[in-house]
């Protein structure tokens, strides 16, 4: 390998590891909750705040737009998500995989004249992780920093409507990371590998499995230049499937499905 292949992996794998950091905690919550589908949808609705940004030209040239654009979306997302979730409980998962199909039309019918819209739709869903900076990570790492931070200091945080502000704020500074599949990705499958785990040390655990995923797939999608968004989600689903099959001897009791330790 050399410093050349380096020099992009690092800053690769240091997006996947801030991604990481705050995803797993985050997924062990959505789980909890049974709203499986709210990362994709916020994902979805980050992203179209994006393309609007990207369509509009008073809006396209003021400074960091491609961030704050997003981020009022994935708030206004979240917040419509919190509401109904008070007044719609047997039918909010229901209500969130309509909410991410209507985001992702929207998407596509915006971008459907644009003659880089295919690309763009493709960079937000798949992602350029291999293409990422370190300046890019700044503002990700002080994020992720303060989240784990506040679940830190006060954990009942993400057991109320805080959660979905927490979620806004870290699902947009992924997407534009890593892409739609990939956050979806992360939330979901190392919390999954883990949620009938009862032995000890199974947050630590699912962090392994995360990283496990991420690092192989850049390998992978270095050496055999292979897409790397796609290449890290099926190495993230094998290392799942792989720990899941592995720790099947320690499943807890019934009505022990949605803890990890």
């Amino acid at each position: 390998m050399d410093m050349e292949l380096l020099g992009i992996l690092l800053p690769a794998l240091a997006a996947g590891v801030l991604v990481i950091s705050t995803h797993v905690v985050l997924g062990k919550q959505v789980l909890k909750r049974g709203i499986i589908f709210i990362d994709l949808a916020i994902a979805q609705v980050a992203a179209l705040g994006a393309i609007v940004a990207h369509l509009n030209e008073d809006l396209e040239h003021l400074p960091f737009v491609h961030m704050w654009m997003p981020a009022l979306f994935a708030l206004a997302g979240a917040g419509l998500i919190a509401w109904l979730s008070k007044r719609l409980v047997g039918e909010l998962e229901a209500m969130i995989g309509c909410f991410y199909v209507l985001a992702a039309v929207a998407a596509m019918l915006l971008l459907s004249n644009d003659p880089h819209g295919a690309e763009l739709l493709k960079q937000l869903m798949s992602g350029q992780i291999l293409w990422v900076s370190w300046e890019q990570l700044l503002l990700p790492a002080l994020v992720s920093v303060l989240v784990l931070a506040l679940i830190a200091a006060k954990p009942r945080v993400l057991d109320g409507a805080a959660f979905y502000l927490l979620f806004a704020l870290v699902i947009t500074l992924s997407v534009e990371l890593v892409g739609v599949y990939l956050v979806f990705s992360t939330l979901i499958l190392p919390a999954l590998a883990l949620n009938r785990y009862q032995g000890r040390y199974a947050l630590a655990l699912a962090y392994g499995v995360g990283l496990a995923g991420y690092l192989l797939g850049l390998v992978l999608s270095a050496s055999l230049d292979l897409p790397s968004g796609a290449a890290i989600v099926a190495t993230l689903a094998l290392c799942a499937f792989i720990f899941r099959i592995a720790s099947h001897g320690k499943r807890g009791s019934p009505g022990t499905e949605n803890i990890i330790d």
